[in-house]
């Protein structure tokens, strides 16, 4: 049985041992598998599975299914610990991201989506919950950054390995899944082995929480659902089949992203830290409408691929951004509220992404530039709704609407 350790105690222990540890190797181990499947599947799905723009939605719509349903967690925490749960669900990303090229058709791909698809969100909704309850709340937007750093100097290894040999040494789809998801799969054993099981101080609240003081982290969340769609299954999609991106180029894209990544994220979380969720929320959606907006011109004025290049790691950049919204809920959230709330906004974020990308699908094989303006609408709806987040949010001040808490009685 593996040995408990109650958070506090885990300073004491050698630092391969501690919880940040942890959690710089989880965040290693997702993207190698996640990213990698990424940014093969556009031309896999064309290339293998004769996929068009309704096809890519559909594919899409299978694999937000499971992050719709991430409020199952609940159930599962009940039985099982939240980090046992995240091993879990890596190793099953790992291992269907690994035999990815051994179902090539329809019916396959969609399957094996399914299955890495369920690894991977439950991973991130458990991922979450442990990143808020283990980090103190005046590092968390620091760590966070040096997470996403993290995540993205791995897999710049990975993508350089991909852009340098996939021509010269005429690499297979099935070569480059078996050894993504084989890594995944090592590296998650290494963890279940080396690292205690950890106690935060708080214990979760193991049922279905849906408070009304957090209606805004519940909207932005939805509003950051439906947005993003359209960026993950039509940005990369547009590269391959407008501009004909061959594998390499589209991971050489990628790479660009990663470095980029490691350069900023770090900076953006001092950024949120000093400037605060409100003000770092609103910048990124101010870019994220123009970036989207720009998408649609080069449909309307045909703009050219250096210029759809540019705009895809400027959104990319504009996502990571997103952490501020974890930190927001940070300081707003009951501690005991932290996993049930994880679970119920994965859930809240892909509402949307179940029905957008199959139906944006079909509309994008009438006018893709109007699937981009639709994004650039959302991007400001969030805008609007981000203003209403305090400078200093905390319980009882929510939004700038909340009723301040009655004063204590003398």
């Amino acid at each position: 049985m593996a040995r408990i350790v109650p958070l506090e105690d885990a300073r004491t222990l050698p630092f391969w041992q501690r919880p940040v540890t942890l959690l710089f190797l989880m965040a290693i181990a997702m993207p190698l598998s996640f990213s990698t499947w990424s940014a093969l599947l556009n031309n896999f799905v064309i290339e293998v599975g004769d996929f068009d723009g309704s096809d890519i939605g559909w594919l899409h719509t299978v694999r937000e299914i499971p992050g719709f349903l991430a409020v199952g967690v609940i159930v599962v925490i009940m039985f099982m610990r939240e980090q046992v749960l995240a091993m879990v669900a890596l190793l099953m990303l790992g291992a269907a991201t690994a035999v990815t090229a051994w179902f090539p058709s329809m019916g396959g791909i969609l399957t094996i989506t399914m299955l890495s698809s369920i690894g991977f969100h439950y991973y991130e909704t458990v991922n979450q919950s442990l990143q808020l309850q283990w980090l103190p709340k005046n590092r968390a937007p620091q760590v966070l950054g040096q997470l996403v750093a993290a995540a993205s100097a791995a897999t710049l290894v990975a993508y350089v390995l991909i852009v340098m040999t996939w021509e010269t040494l005429d690499l297979s789809y099935n070569f480059v899944y078996l050894a993504s998801g084989g890594l995944t799969i090592i590296i998650v054993a290494y963890c279940i082995l080396a690292f205690p099981q950890f106690e935060a101080p708080n214990p979760q609240v193991k049922k279905f929480v849906l408070r009304r003081r957090y209606w805004l982290y519940y909207l932005l969340q939805f509003m950051a659902g439906a947005r993003r769609q359209i960026f993950v299954v039509f940005a990369g999609f547009m590269m391959v089949e407008r501009f004909g991106f061959d594998v390499h180029e589209v991971t050489a894209l990628y790479l660009i992203n990663l470095i980029a990544n490691m350069i900023f994220a770090p900076l953006m979380g001092h950024a949120v830290h000093r400037f605060g969720e409100r003000n770092a929320l609103v910048f990124e959606y101010i870019g994220l409408a123009a970036v989207f907006l720009a998408y649609g011109g080069i449909y309307w004025f045909g703009w050219g691929v250096v210029l759809a290049a540019v705009l895809y790691v400027l959104d990319h950049l504009f996502f990571a951004l997103a952490l501020a919204l974890k930190t927001y809920f940070q300081k707003i959230a009951d501690p005991g509220d932290i996993a049930p709330t994880a679970a119920v906004a994965f859930t809240i974020n892909h509402i949307a992404a179940v029905f957008l990308p199959a139906l944006l699908g079909y509309l994008w094989l009438q006018s893709p530039q109007l699937v981009f303006l639709m994004a650039s609408g959302m991007a400001l709806t969030s805008l609007g709704l981000a203003l209403l987040i305090p400078r200093h949010p905390e319980p009882g001040r929510e939004t700038i609407l909340s009723r301040p808490l009655p004063a204590p009685a003398e």
